[in-house]
């Protein structure tokens, strides 16, 4: 069957691009360079902590909260630390700025296997493409540095759009910045109800990026399953 997509909307996380190092080690390198010993596993479990909290009291940044996504994410990492032990206030703001700034960068972020060839290749098949993604404002820094923002018409995060997947208003804003109506959109992204299932539920196609030996999730029909990003060319090609 013709699918007839005229848009392509991507999320990024775990779809496009990964973290290089899980979060308690990267900010426990960072804690060392400021003569702190903190262990990775600690502050890892910390960060989720942390972060879960965090996520439920200022949804999607503290947007409409009065938070800036800046002090949302200054205020996980202090947390973060205080949690696994450190106290030292000065230190804390020097590690939280750092960090802050260090997420928006190349060395913190790599781009999955097989992302930049099934990119360029669904611009040159002539797809509109746009970026849907629960992200603050530093995405559009990390997708310049990590060399995939060419590939975008639009990069739509939930901090602008105001709603957080799975919300469809992000997909209805997506679409209309791409100027495609559902049925002629599809969305890629690797979580079940964030991506796959609320996407649907705003009327597009949507694939789930979903390694093999992954886990058994919900049940997906195995033509909307991807293995790899690769796979996605044999499906919207036909």
């Amino acid at each position: 069957a013709m699918l007839r997509l005229r848009l392509l909307t991507w999320d990024v996380k775990d779809t496009l691009l990964r973290l290089r190092q899980p979060v308690g080690q990267s900010y426990a390198a960072e804690a060392r360079a400021h003569g702190l010993q903190v262990q990775p596993e600690a502050l890892g479990r910390s960060f989720r902590e942390v972060y879960g909290t965090q996520s439920r009291r200022f949804p999607n940044y503290g947007h409409g909260q009065g938070l800036s996504s800046r002090q949302w994410w200054l205020d996980v990492v202090k947390q973060s630390f205080r949690l696994s032990g450190v106290q030292d206030e000065a230190a804390l703001t020097k590690l939280a700025e750092k960090l802050y700034r260090d997420y928006c960068s190349s060395n913190t972020w790599e781009v999955l296997p097989g992302a930049a060839e099934t990119l360029s290749r669904c611009c040159q098949l002539g797809f509109r493409m746009g970026v849907v993604s629960n992200f603050d404002s530093r995405l559009e820094a990390v997708l310049s540095q990590c060399n995939l923002r060419h590939h975008f018409e639009f990069v739509l995060t939930s901090e602008a759009a105001g709603f957080a997947k799975p919300d469809r208003r992000i997909f209805e804003q997506a679409l209309r910045l791409g100027g495609a109506r559902p049925e002629q959109a599809a969305h890629i992204g690797d979580d079940y109800s964030r991506d796959y299932r609320a996407a649907r539920a705003a009327g597009m196609h949507s694939f789930l990026l979903r390694a093999a030996g992954q886990g058994e999730g919900p049940e997906v029909p195995p033509e909307h399953v991807l293995p790899t990003l690769s796979h996605l060319l044999a499906r919207i090609e036909k």
